[in-house]
């Protein structure tokens, strides 16, 4: 009796997986990564897909898309580059959604140089500002547009040090190879708090909101791996990990 329970315990199991567990390329905004590769491992476990995910700059994968990279969902770091592969037929139809609203911080690894109001700005006794590069990366766009309003961008321009990604302006201010940086909410904040550090995040009226968006590119509509991904992300499970790093919907 208690092998035959066994037996269709196993089979219960085996139809709740997907009947061919498949892999799915992903091109994941720089500032996504923490959260994203969370997502991918319950992704993986409650489903049976594999999620392979690539991470860089929202303009890189742009140009990379439009140029045949076999990437079958993009998460991008807004809904600007989604909405122009739409327009250029180069995503699945009604596939586009945006799946997290991002925030920007100016953070330093030195806890006493950030202060709650940003005023360490104005005060430029730093070397170094890292942040992304405003055009392929959408915080860079941000942090620029931020310095903009606040009228501090010529003053402080000669300081930028610009990664290609906002991984890379993370790690320039993580390593001290500038004192402070604007950097994504995400990369510092876990679960309510600043994981390390001194920040001051940035408030929203300083620039345009970061709404990012993610799309089923075209080669993938009938896929269903790709496609159960996009749903997942949608899921309450997957919505629990986003806004647990800093992340609005």
């Amino acid at each position: 009796m208690k092998t035959t329970t066994k037996l269709l315990l196993a089979l219960t199991l085996a139809l709740a997986l997907p009947v061919r567990a498949d892999e799915v390329q992903v091109a994941v905004a720089a500032n996504f990564t923490a959260p994203m590769q969370q997502i991918a491992a319950e992704f993986e476990k409650d489903t049976g897909h594999k999620a392979i995910l690539s991470f860089g700059a929202t303009g890189k994968f742009y140009s990379q898309i439009t140029n045949g990279a076999p990437f079958e969902v993009f998460l991008a770091a807004d809904d600007e580059t989604p909405a122009r592969l739409e327009k250029e037929f180069l995503i699945a139809p009604r596939s586009r959604f945006t799946y997290a609203i991002g925030k920007l911080v100016l953070w330093s690894a030195d806890p006493a140089v950030v202060d709650g109001q940003g005023e360490v700005l104005k005060k430029a006794s730093f070397k170094h500002l890292a942040l992304a590069n405003p055009k392929t990366a959408p915080y860079g766009a941000a942090a620029i547009e931020t310095l903009k309003k606040l009228g501090l961008h010529d003053a402080l321009q000669a300081k930028f040090v610009q990664g290609d990604n906002i991984s890379q302006a993370h790690q320039f201010a993580a390593t001290g190879n500038a004192e402070l940086g604007f950097v994504a909410l995400s990369q510092v904040y876990k679960d309510g708090k600043i994981t390390s550090g001194s920040a001051w995040i940035v408030p929203g009226n300083l620039y345009a909101p970061i709404r990012q968006d993610a799309v089923v590119l075209a080669q993938a509509k009938d896929k269903p791996a790709a496609l159960a991904l996009a749903d997942y992300l949608k899921s309450d499970k997957a919505r629990a990990v986003i806004k647990a790093y800093g992340y609005e919907f």
